[in-house]
């Protein structure tokens, strides 16, 4: 019993520890992008463990066209177009387990676990991968020199695409985002494979090859005629960039990233998050969708074939920091036999951090998506305008281009380095769905609360 107290002691101290070769999860980590190269001593196996948690509370209100009797449409007596009646209360609070382990000098091994968010109630395992800043167990001088520059990552981790996701909200880890919710179209998956970061003088270069899917799938998938050949691809990932600290006041960041799979069959992309969004209950029908943890998102459905490119902005002086992203993606599902569709967002913020050690901060965010809707998921009037008919099914009409958009403006501060609390204003429009959908006329408005722990 003395041994095992003292083992989770020791644990709980070392919990304490930053290990340089993974992001920290408190307030140190926020404008951290790749991992950075840091020595560390190498005195035996340590672990690190590490919490994230997040408890949101929501005043938003929500409508769209069929708030006026001219929207329904009726599926078995049921209005698919008729919004879920939403309160203000607290949402369901959510929590991020991390065990960081150093394994050999400089090899480390990662691993995330989500223990409750909206989208996985239960506890659920994120993701892993095991890092190399070194080699020692292959003794070459040219590979030593090599990995001096470079970082190895192996395993299922979070795609390397473009920088949002550096920035983004990640269940109960919420502390990077100086805003409460993501982007409309959030590019955030995890995969298996493997990625190298090189990085030397300010220049940066990430190649990586993985299974282009959230999961190993060896199931056999029938072609589609005239799209899919149904088969397992994998997806290559690149990124070429430059970040340097100019001087003491200055920082600029410039990159551009591209994300292609020939045919991944059930690629995630834009739906690989398994937590859910931060905006609970709006733009859902009435009674809510067990399955439509995304409230306020949008996704495309490029699951299968997918090219995508995003360039980011990042710069900061002294207080100030501008991010912004211009994202072109295009593809299809896996049975669109219809050409591929496209979809276009671009957001940028402004962020101003200011007091002692910057524990304050005021921003404001424009988010907009302009995207193709597939014919499958369109829905057209099926009746004269003023009537009612009853449809046993969604008919398909040829795809039309739908936009949304964003604005949001943000307070937070950080009462230590591992507890923050912010608050967001949004107001969120949706233009040119078809009339007979549930985004036709939509809105929502309001503000949300969060605090926040990381550690």
């Amino acid at each position: 019993m003395k041994k095992l107290i003292f083992t989770v002691t020791a644990a709980l101290f070392l919990s304490s520890m930053a290990f340089g070769q993974f992001r920290p999860t408190d307030k140190t980590g926020i404008n951290v992008f790749e991992t950075q190269k840091v020595e560390i001593p190498f005195n035996g196996v340590k672990v690190n463990l590490g919490g994230s948690f997040t408890q949101g509370y929501q005043t938003l209100d929500h409508s769209n066209a069929d708030d006026n009797n001219a929207n329904k449409r009726l599926v078995a007596g049921v209005d698919q177009n008729l919004l879920t009646p939403i309160v203000s209360n607290f949402n369901l609070a959510a929590a991020n387990l991390y065990i960081n382990t150093q394994l050999a000098d400089g090899i480390a091994l990662n691993l995330t676990m989500y223990l409750a968010s909206r989208h996985h109630n239960e506890s659920w395992v994120k993701g892993g991968f095991i890092q190399f800043d070194k080699v020692p167990f292959i003794h070459l001088d040219i590979l030593d020199n090599i990995m001096k520059f470079t970082t190895v990552k192996v395993g299922e981790f979070d795609v390397n695409y473009g920088d949002a996701h550096f920035r983004r909200s990640d269940g109960g880890n919420t502390i990077y985002n100086p805003f409460i919710e993501n982007y409309i179209m959030d590019e955030f998956a995890t995969e298996v494979g493997a990625e190298a970061d090189f990085q030397y003088n300010g220049f940066l270069a990430v190649g990586a090859v993985t299974n282009g899917e959230l999961k190993g799938d060896i199931n056999y998938v029938a072609p589609t005629v005239g799209a899919s050949d149904g088969v397992h691809k994998p997806a290559f990932i690149a990124k070429l960039g430059y970040d340097k600290q100019i001087n003491q006041d200055f920082r600029l960041r410039l990159t551009g990233s591209v994300y292609y799979t020939a045919g991944s069959v059930s690629n995630t992309l834009f739906g690989g998050d398994r937590t859910g969004s931060n905006y609970f209950g709006v733009i859902d029908i009435n009674p809510p969708s067990t399955t439509n943890a995304f409230s306020g998102r949008y996704n495309p459905g490029l699951t299968d074939k997918l090219t995508t490119a995003m360039g980011n902005l990042f710069v900061k002086y002294h207080g100030l920091e501008w991010f912004t992203t211009i994202e072109s993606a295009k593809g299809r599902a896996l049975k669109e036999t219809t050409g591929e569709r496209t979809a276009n967002q671009f957001a940028t913020d402004l962020v101003y951090r200011f007091g002692k050690d910057e524990n304050f901060w005021v921003g404001a965010r424009y988010n907009t998506l302009s995207a193709d809707v597939a014919a499958s998921a369109a829905v057209t009037a099926v009746a004269p305008v003023g009537a009612i008919k009853e449809t046993t099914g969604v008919p398909a009409i040829a795809a039309y281009t739908g936009n949304i958009n964003r604005w949001a403006v943000s307070a937070g501060w950080f009462l230590t380095k591992n507890v923050m609390t912010k608050l967001e204003y949004v107001n969120q429009d949706y233009k040119n769905f078809a009339t007979q959908t549930i985004y036709n006329g939509a809105n929502f408005k309001g503000f949300v609360l969060q605090a926040v722990v990381g550690f």
